[in-house]
């Protein structure tokens, strides 16, 4: 039995290493390269941080996955879009405090390596990146038999970007009459699958392919829409000079959990539930679950992505030039004085 034989028997192939390098760096040569002085495929990943147009830099880091929308895209045996959503859950966290994005890593894990799955996941990556403006710097990808199946997988992102200490977005400006902006998501994106998956396919037994009268597309193709990445927006507007009181990325927790992380404790936010058009993928899954209303704040983004809190007199400016990016945007809200104990985000 030849070298590291026996290691393939119990499930692990040494010899697809090289071959997974070939097939990053074929994506990777697409992306910007300041700063990266290392090539994929070494233990660690080399980044010559370039600070002279920074008086006090801090260094930005987060990390996240995907969440079980990874069992969607094994059934549907499509992973391109898990890939951006990896992107996009760490990216987002990192801007909601100003952070430019430098460079992100990736770990993979499969039951049995799967070179298409790894090649589409990387291609995802690669696109998130692409749109993020950042490197992608490395990354490790694992052969686990007996932990996941053959066919399944699981995988985790982590992000490091760069802000001007004195620029960092924190809330602590944030004030009474300021305006609450929202911006659409582009679908569920990645959070609140384990209840998606419990309504329509555990309860109701639905197919990928099964094309719902209010969606009018697949039940699958819906679900596995790529989340948002809105590094380009706020770094425009950064860019651009403008005040930005305050960021949210509206993930796990909803409205609900997310808001009060940015606001000062006497200072409330009093959304209006009618100021922006839930999409239908959101009334379908409540209506099916029969899903109560503030659950559904508390779990989807429910069609509003990220939150910006800015002032009356900002306004105007960040919303032509979020506009003028092609993106949309609404007024869904207003900052309101907070008594004691009361909830720091109300819809009416």
């Amino acid at each position: 039995m030849g070298v590291a034989e026996k290691y393939k028997e119990a499930g692990v192939d040494l010899e697809k290493a090289s071959e997974l390098v070939n097939i990053v760096k074929k994506f990777t040569d697409k992306l910007p390269q300041k700063g990266v002085i290392s090539s994929i495929g070494g233990y660690s990943g080399l980044f010559s941080l370039d600070v002279s147009s920074y008086k006090s830099p801090v260094l930005v880091a987060s990390t996240d996955g995907v969440g079980t929308k990874i069992k969607i895209a094994i059934q549907a045996g499509k992973h391109t879009g898990i890939g951006i959503d990896l992107v996009a859950m760490c990216v987002n966290d990192i801007i909601t405090c100003g952070a430019k994005p430098l460079f992100f890593l990736d770990y993979i894990a499969f039951g049995k390596f799967d070179e298409n799955i790894f090649t589409q996941l990387i291609e995802g990556i690669t696109e998130g990146c692409k749109i993020a403006g950042c490197s992608l710097l490395g990354g490790e990808t694992a052969e686990m038999p007996g932990f996941y199946s053959p066919g399944e997988y699981d995988c985790s992102g982590f992000i490091v970007g760069i802000v001007e200490r004195d620029s960092i977005i924190d809330g602590s400006t944030i004030s009474i009459g300021d305006v609450i902006l929202g911006i659409p998501s582009s679908g569920i994106h990645s959070n609140g699958f384990s209840l998606v998956r419990k309504v329509l396919f555990e309860e109701h037994k639905l197919d990928l392919d099964y094309i719902p009268e209010e969606l009018g597309k697949p039940i699958g193709e819906e679900l596995l829409i790529p989340t948002k990445i809105y590094a380009p927006i706020v770094n425009t507007l950064l860019h651009k000079d403008l005040e930005i009181k305050g960021c949210v990325h509206i993930t796990g927790g909803g409205f609900f959990d997310n808001i009060p992380r940015i606001l000062p404790k006497n200072c409330k936010a009093v959304l209006q539930k009618d100021s922006w058009e839930m999409p239908p993928i959101f009334k379908y899954i409540q209506n099916l679950g029969n899903v109560s209303e503030e659950e559904m704040y508390r779990v989807f983004n429910c069609g509003i992505g990220f939150v910006l809190v800015v002032s009356d007199e900002s306004l105007e400016d960040v919303q032509g030039i979020i506009r003028a990016l092609g993106e949309e945007c609404h007024i869904i809200g207003k900052i309101e004085k907070r008594k004691d104990e009361e909830p720091q985000v109300i819809l009416v």
